[in-house]
């Protein structure tokens, strides 16, 4: 029996995750690795922010598959994030996993400034749109009240600690983010965290979230739990080991807490909501190729057990002691669900301009399906608020305030944002 084979390219450098996946696609002997200009491959395995989506689909007789949805940074850059947060009915509704945001221009970048009206906040039809006034009525108000003055600055694409300020000062974090070159969030800082015992430290959840061609969503089994090295301090704000965490397993306590099996029932939630939101967006059902992506989701949990998302990666690394089972996952349910190795010709699978015909996805290996299609969940959703489930959501002009929103007439301009 003839099996067929298969070409990938592999354009990403420094990531980690698909060095492993490229390693294993090679193994399976079933793969070739083409040099990374080569448009005839069936596999993408590219950079995140340099993708050339528009060249993908147009090699007759290949089915062409890329390692990431166009548009998905609507979630995973922070000033997006929280504008879909505000703006999206899908997600305006059910927001209280997220913590109060606002998102700052520095000065230097003459946006407008929306003003304040009692508190709440007016998403403009422009899109860069500086919050800071609804901010400063916010941490007053907090400040008369006794709620809590600490909030979080951060750049918009920063990473890895990069362009933090903690601080209870509302116009030190003003001032911070004005002396720099891009926008930032400012957001309420969790300030009575759950603690890891013993230490007494903080830490975040990491969990791996893999959304294939047809859109199913897969969490991986193994959550991370990512720890500051030095015990929490909530009267020192500029001691940053204590406040932020960093990429380390506590080994000690991973089985304890790094493994769920049925996963808590609000962070499946979480991340079904905010993918459901963006799928209209960014599905490639009604494309000539398709797209997987592995997605980072980040958790936090405070006294009262409560999880928050503090924020979505486009491009998560992992331990290197995770590699080797994550990796063969995304082979298994993102790369062979599209690429079955059967006796039949690659040409005969699809044409370039028809979906791929996959093999059931089914739970497999280390990652528990949190849906199935979710296309068929959005066409109910939208159907229910009288939108067509084939056009994305419109954006609407809201006035919030967190936990309320009054939602007016959509605006075309903020379709074009």
């Amino acid at each position: 029996m003839n099996l067929p084979m298969y070409t990938f390219v592999a354009r990403d450098e420094n990531s980690s995750v698909y060095a492993e996946v490229s390693k294993i696609l090679v193994s399976t002997g079933h793969w070739k690795r083409l040099k990374k200009d080569n448009p005839r491959f069936n596999l993408m395995l590219g950079e995140r922010n340099r993708l050339p989506f528009g060249r993908l689909g147009h090699e007759p007789g290949l089915v062409q598959l890329v390692n990431y949805y166009r548009g998905a940074d609507k979630l995973c850059r922070k000033a997006s994030l929280v504008k879909l947060i505000k703006t999206s009915p899908e997600l305006s509704d059910s927001c209280s996993w997220f913590p109060e945001s606002y998102i700052i221009y520095p000065t230097n970048l003459n946006t407008p400034v929306a003003p304040a009206k009692n508190g709440i906040s007016h998403m403009k039809s422009n899109p860069k749109t500086d919050e800071r006034e609804v901010f400063l009525a916010s941490y007053h108000q907090k400040r008369e009240n006794g709620d809590g003055t600490v909030w979080i600055a951060k750049s918009s694409a920063g990473a890895k600690g990069a362009g933090i300020l903690i601080s209870s000062d509302a116009n030190q974090l003003l001032e911070y983010i004005d002396n720099q070159g891009q926008v930032h969030v400012i957001q309420k800082y969790l300030e009575k965290p759950l603690l890891l015992e013993p230490g007494h430290r903080k830490f975040d959840i990491r969990s791996w979230v893999l959304v294939d061609h047809q859109y199913n969503i897969y969490l991986y089994r193994e959550g991370v739990l990512r720890t500051a090295s030095e015990p929490y301090n909530s009267s020192d704000f500029q001691d940053k080991t204590s406040h932020l965490t960093n990429h380390c397993i506590q080994k000690e306590h991973s089985q304890n807490y790094g493994r769920y099996e049925e996963g808590k029932r609000d962070i499946k939630q979480i991340i079904r909501s905010c993918l459901v939101c963006i799928e209209p967006a960014i599905s490639t059902k009604h494309l000539s190729y398709q797209s997987f992506q592995l997605f980072g989701f980040d958790f936090m949990v405070d006294e009262t057990l409560k999880v928050w998302l503090i924020e979505i990666n486009g491009a998560p690394a992992c331990a290197q002691k995770l590699y080797p089972e994550l990796c063969q996952g995304i082979v298994d349910v993102a790369i062979s669900s599209v690429f079955s190795l059967t006796d039949s010709s690659l040409s005969s699978a699809s044409s370039a301009c028809s979906s791929p015909k996959p093999r059931p996805a089914y739970q497999q290996g280390p990652f528990i399906k949190l849906s199935v299609c979710l296309s068929s969940a959005t066409q109910e959703l939208q159907a229910k608020m009288g939108r067509s489930p084939l056009v994305a959501p419109k954006m609407c002009s809201m006035e919030r305030e967190w936990g309320k929103e009054i939602t007016k007439r959509p605006l075309k301009s903020e379709m074009a944002s």
